[in-house]
C-alpha cells in the first residue's frame, strides 16, 4: 500500500498527467459530440458511433503513461525509488496498477461524458443504455484505456526516453496497424491479430461492426478479444520487468 501511494503522490504532482486526463476526456466526448451533431435523422448514429473518439483518447493516456516512467529516468528519482525498494517488480507492478486506475477513470469520464453529450444532442436517435452489447460499447472504453496505459508504461520502461517512447507508440497506434493491411494476400489477416484491432473487435463485436470492418472479419468474441489483448498487456508488463531488473538504472 506504501508503494501506490508513493506511486500515486509522484504521478499526480506533476502537470503532465491533469493535462493528458483533461485532454483524453475531450477528445472522446468531443468528437462524440462532433458526430451527433452532424448527423441527421436520415442517418442516426448508434451507441458504438457515440466513442467514435476513443482511439484519440488512447493515445493520449498511452503518452500519459510513458511520460510517467519516462521522466523518472530522465531525472533520476527512479534511481532512489530502486534504492528505497530494491524489489523492483513490486515497484513497477505499483506504478502499473496507479496508472492503470487512473486511466480507468478517465476513460469511463470520457465515455461516458460522449455518450450523455450525444444522448443530449440526438435523444431521438434511442440510445439508451438497454443491453449488454451497448453497456460495452461505453464502459469498455474505460477497461482498454487501463490495459493500453499498461501496454505504454512498458514500452516506457524499455525505451526509457520520453521521446523515443512517445513517437513509438503514437506510430504504432495511429499508423502502423492499419498499414499493415496492404500487405499482399496475408496483410488482412494479420491486421485481425493486432492488439489495438483485437481491443477494438472488444468494443464493437462481430455482430454491430459494419461489413467488411476488422471486427466484422475477427475470429474471437468480444470476451476472447479483451482476453487477448489484456493478455498482450501483462506479456509486455513481463519483459519490461525483466529487462528492468538486469540493467542499471
Amino acid at each position: 500500500m506504501n508503494l501506490l501511494a508513493v506511486e500515486r503522490i509522484k504521478l499526480f504532482t506533476t502537470r503532465s498527467p491533469w493535462w493528458c486526463g483533461f485532454i483524453a476526456i475531450a477528445l472522446t466526448a468531443g468528437f462524440g459530440a462532433i458526430l451527433a451533431a452532424a448527423s441527421s435523422d436520415d442517418n442516426p448514429i448508434s451507441i458504438g458511433s457515440t466513442q467514435f473518439g476513443y482511439q484519440f483518447g488512447v493515445a493520449v493516456i498511452m503518452v500519459l503513461a510513458a511520460l510517467s516512467v519516462t521522466t523518472e529516468y530522465r531525472f533520476g528519482t527512479i534511481r532512489t525509488t530502486f534504492q528505497a525498494v530494491p524489489h523492483r517488480t513490486s515497484v513497477l507492478l505499483a506504478k502499473a496498477g496507479v496508472i492503470a486506475l487512473v486511466s480507468l477513470v478517465i476513460g469511463e469520464i470520457g465515455a461516458f461524458g460522449a455518450w450523455g453529450v450525444c444522448y443530449l444532442i440526438r435523444p431521438q436517435d434511442g440510445l439508451g443504455l438497454s443491453t449488454s452489447a451497448d453497456w460495452i460499447n461505453v464502459a469498455g472504453v474505460g477497461v482498454l484505456f487501463a490495459i493500453a496505459a499498461v501496454i505504454a508504461l512498458s514500452v516506457g520502461v524499455l525505451v526509457r526516453h520520453s521521446a523515443g517512447a512517445i513517437a513509438l507508440l503514437l506510430i504504432y497506434v495511429l499508423a502502423v496497424e492499419n498499414l499493415v493491411q496492404v500487405i499482399p494476400k496475408v496483410g488482412s489477416k494479420i491486421h485481425n491479430w493486432m492488439p489495438f484491432t483485437v481491443a477494438d473487435n472488444f468494443l464493437h463485436g462481430a455482430n454491430s461492426a459494419p461489413p467488411g470492418s476488422a471486427a466484422s472479419d475477427s475470429v474471437l468474441s468480444q470476451g476472447e478479444s479483451l482476453a487477448y489483448f489484456a493478455g498482450f498487456a501483462v506479456v509486455m508488463l513481463v519483459i519490461a520487468i525483466g529487462v528492468a531488473k538486469k540493467r542499471d538504472a
